[in-house]
């Protein structure tokens, strides 16, 4: 198979990285290299396992679960409850249940369950707008091939019929249908603003999903601690970083030479944290 047939292979089967890494033993991060297109030319081995997995018939939706992969963290997950409950297996929610219900019901859909997505706070919104300002401000001042995107964008992560999420904000750097509506596959970069109804979905089971779709780098803002954690997936010593709301933040997939100044955000917080 030619790279490209493997990536149609993994969408048509339903296979997340991990669970390719899990079945065929190459370590994650090259997987998620070889899907992303960052490895060019992967060895002839590592080939040779992804195309033996990939070869393999169909399972049905629904024999699949976390419980297939190591460390999978459903039931660490409590304080973002479904705002449905999902049907029994292999019944799940699904993309075409998205898409039905009503304009006022805001969620998401992960691995077929929905969770509700309630108004955010003003504190959330004014981050998310700055944050927007200056990541647009760094893309155009270094001349950087990336598009930025504000919540409520729809994102197919997985490209199957059973998750769809909405980050905070998105950068995309490669090439897509703009005039789509919703953007399918890994975002390159995404950011989530924690709230108390979003903590654990975003830390842990966000966290979960956007690394084996292959995002490149997840930023997880904390505005009860002012901190930012940020997760670069492709670093080959990946450990996550974390920055106070008063620092500079470099951006990992520009090599740092795009960089967010924190504290210009923190600027017009600050009054609110020393009330």
């Amino acid at each position: 198979m030619t790279i490209d047939e493997m990536k149609a292979r993994k969408k048509e089967l339903g296979l997340t990285n991990e669970m390719i890494a899990s079945r065929t033993g190459v370590p994650i991060s090259t997987v998620q290299k070889i899907f992303s297109g960052a490895t060019k030319v992967p060895r002839k081995l590592t080939l040779q396992a992804l195309e033996k997995v990939l070869s393999q018939p169909r399972e049905e939706k629904g024999s699949l679960s976390y419980s297939d992969v190591p460390c999978g963290p459903t039931a660490m997950v409590a304080d973002s409850a479904p705002a449905y409950k999902a049907r029994k297996e292999p019944h799940l929610y699904t993309i075409d249940d998205y898409y039905a219900l009503p304009d006022d019901q805001r969620v998401e859909l992960i691995d077929g369950v929905f969770y509700d997505m309630g108004a955010p706070a003003m504190v959330h919104q004014k981050i998310l707008g700055d944050l927007y300002i200056l990541f647009r401000e760094c893309a155009d001042r270094h001349d950087m091939p990336c598009e930025v995107y504000l919540s409520p964008c729809d994102v197919r992560l997985d490209m199957d019929n059973y998750t769809m999420v909405q980050p905070d904000l998105l950068v995309i750097c490669r090439e897509y249908d703009i005039h789509a509506i919703r953007y399918e596959g890994a975002p390159d970069l995404v950011v989530e603003i924690l709230s108390p109804s979003t903590r654990s979905k975003d830390m842990l089971l966000k966290l979960y999903k956007y690394q084996n779709a292959g995002v490149r780098e997840y930023w997880i803002i904390d505005p009860k601690y002012q901190e930012v954690t940020v997760h670069y997936f492709e670093a080959e010593d990946y450990r996550p970083q974390r920055y106070q709301f008063d620092m500079e933040i470099p951006i990992a997939i520009s090599k740092g030479e795009c960089k967010i100044d924190f504290s210009r955000i923190f600027k017009g917080l600050k009054r609110y944290y020393d009330e």
